[in-house]
């Protein structure tokens, strides 16, 4: 997966059921460890709630990460509903909190479940969405006189030059999308007869 849409900075809204607050966060993240920390920074801004209730999914090497939790609220009453609402925008790399403010009357399954996923939507609904390049780099060294052919293939792939260096052979990091990394590694070593060392 080479894009992926996600949302361009963090947003918020407030709802009020039957008495009970609740306030919907949304983040984008680069990572799980990212989420989790930024779920600890939300629970202890919010640290008189009764509920944080959350939901990520994210892009890691293997796929897409997701995890949910309903905060001390009854199974698949909160977490659930916020995670269903990241997946119905087709959203990566994004996180979303709601905390609740107990308001003293119970809202039942059904009304949990529509209270918490109405909040998250709302929040995401007011997020900018973008698209996102995954890239990877590659790092390889070669001998100077084979600069034409590595050149001409970084070229064919579009591959973005981060550092060049000349003092050791011809020392090369490039970045372009995840999944083009195994098929330009192979092309390169095809064209120069195993002779580029990747670092």
């Amino acid at each position: 997966m080479d894009e992926y849409r996600t949302i361009r900075g963090p947003t918020s809204v407030k709802l009020v059921r039957k008495g009970s607050r609740f306030i919907a966060l949304a983040h984008p993240v680069g990572s799980a460890e990212e989420a989790a920390r930024l779920l600890k920074e939300i629970r202890a801004r919010y640290h008189d709630a009764t509920h944080h209730c959350y939901a990520y999914r994210v892009v890691t090497d293997d796929g897409i990460a997701a995890s949910s939790a309903d905060g001390g609220e009854p199974a698949r009453s909160a977490g659930l509903p916020i995670l269903r609402a990241i997946e119905a925008r087709g959203l990566l790399n994004t996180l979303v909190v709601v905390v609740r403010y107990f308001g003293g009357t119970k809202l039942g399954l059904g009304g949990l479940i529509r209270a918490y996923g109405d909040a998250a939507r709302e929040a995401l609904a007011q997020a900018e969405v973008m698209t996102e390049v995954r890239k990877a780099r590659l790092a390889l060294r070669y001998p100077l006189e084979l600069t034409g052919e590595v050149m001409c293939l970084v070229n064919q792939y579009r591959a973005e030059i981060e550092e060049q260096d000349y003092r050791e052979g011809q020392r090369l990091v490039v970045s372009l999308p995840a999944s083009l990394i195994a098929e330009l590694r192979h092309a390169l070593s095809e064209a120069t007869s195993g002779r580029v060392e990747f670092l």
